[in-house]
């Protein structure tokens, strides 16, 4: 298979993309080719630093670069040779199967959408990332494509994450909830509520592809058995990052205790092994990249701090979800799933 890389995107290109490219590489030998995307002289001599070179890369000259702090859509639509819509337009074409990038998450989003379309009956691409639980991951979704998300979203996120479960994560039944400040049936807002009484109506039709457990809470998403969590982009993005400065800010305090007393010290010392598979466990890097589902073609997308290692398992991720075929699926199960009825409709049955 075939991927483009975004060697331009991040807070650290290119030669955190170089390395990630390498490392990958190195590591998979389905990956057929990578296209390394952007500015040429920077790229050629990023692979020049790291040795990358042979008949499995391949540069594909990009003159623009799209920052991390300019507007998705309007970069997308004035930068048309960046490397992020460069990298897209290879996978429209049918040159690589897959798309990765830890650029701008705004213009990703909007250049997938936009230049790949959507899948046949996904009304709004999501972005899926994983939190690691007591049973291996949770998928939360949507985490930042659609912050203005209306039930009918989210019920097709629910669908295409189910299916990410089910063929990426081994899960046979993956069990999906509503994220909720409260498990009873009748929390939450109306937007959550309404999400939540059009599963429970699609359940009686015995028509969905996965568990619906109801509402859950934020602690049942490391605590329980929870594949898929629902939310909208602007509480996943913000469930996200406060994840993710809570366990660095957990790791800050604990070295700061540990390094007050030598006795402290010396039980480190004694239980390193447990640290670095805690540090293991918790960190993003392991996970990679996050799939925008719901659009044609692979993306993913990469946290734009993104390390070395990251580069890689979000290059891994591209690769096991074209092996997996996870788009036609996806098609597959929301035509089974039949149209979503209105929630007005629902609430006067």
């Amino acid at each position: 298979m075939k991927i483009a890389l975004d060697v331009m995107g991040g807070d650290n290109a290119p030669d955190i993309n170089m390395e990630g490219a390498k490392r990958a590489l190195q590591d998979f030998s389905l990956i057929d080719k990578i296209y390394l995307v952007g500015r040429e002289d920077v790229v050629k001599a990023s692979c020049d630093k790291w040795g990358v070179s042979g008949p499995r890369v391949e540069i594909v000259p990009a003159s623009e670069v799209v920052e991390m702090n300019e507007s998705g859509l309007m970069a997308v639509r004035q930068k048309k040779n960046s490397s992020m819509s460069v990298s897209v337009d290879l996978v429209k074409s049918g040159d690589a199967d897959a798309v990765v990038s830890a650029g701008n998450t705004g213009a990703a989003v909007a250049a997938a959408t936009i230049k790949l379309r959507l899948l046949n009956g996904v009304e709004r691409a999501g972005i899926v990332t994983q939190l690691p639980n007591e049973y291996g991951v949770c998928n939360v979704t949507d985490t930042g494509a659609n912050p203005d998300a209306k039930p009918s979203h989210l019920v097709g996120y629910a669908v295409m994450a189910s299916i990410l479960a089910r063929n990426v994560y081994g899960k046979a039944m993956p069990k999906v909830g509503v994220m909720c400040n409260g498990s009873e049936d009748e929390k939450g807002t109306d937007f959550t509520k309404g999400t939540f009484h059009l599963l429970k109506h699609l359940e009686a039709r015995g028509v969905l592809p996965f568990q619906f457990i109801g509402n859950v809470e934020g602690h049942d998403l490391f605590e329980h058995e929870v594949d898929v969590a629902l939310t909208d982009g602007f509480t996943g993005n913000v469930l996200l990052k406060t994840c993710e400065a809570t366990a660095k800010a957990f790791s800050k305090w604990l070295k700061q205790e540990i390094k007050s007393s030598p006795i402290r010290m010396a039980g480190a010392m004694m239980a390193s092994g447990a640290f670095k598979a805690m540090k293991t466990r918790l960190s993003a890097d392991a996970v990679g990249g996050s799939p925008l589902l719901g659009v044609r073609g692979v993306t993913i997308i990469a946290h734009g701090s993104s390390s070395p290692t990251a580069i890689r398992n979000a290059l891994r991720v591209s690769m096991e979800m074209v092996n997996t075929g996870v788009n036609p699926l996806i098609e597959e199960a929301l035509a089974n799933l039949g149209p979503i009825p209105n929630v007005t409709e629902v609430y006067s049955k």
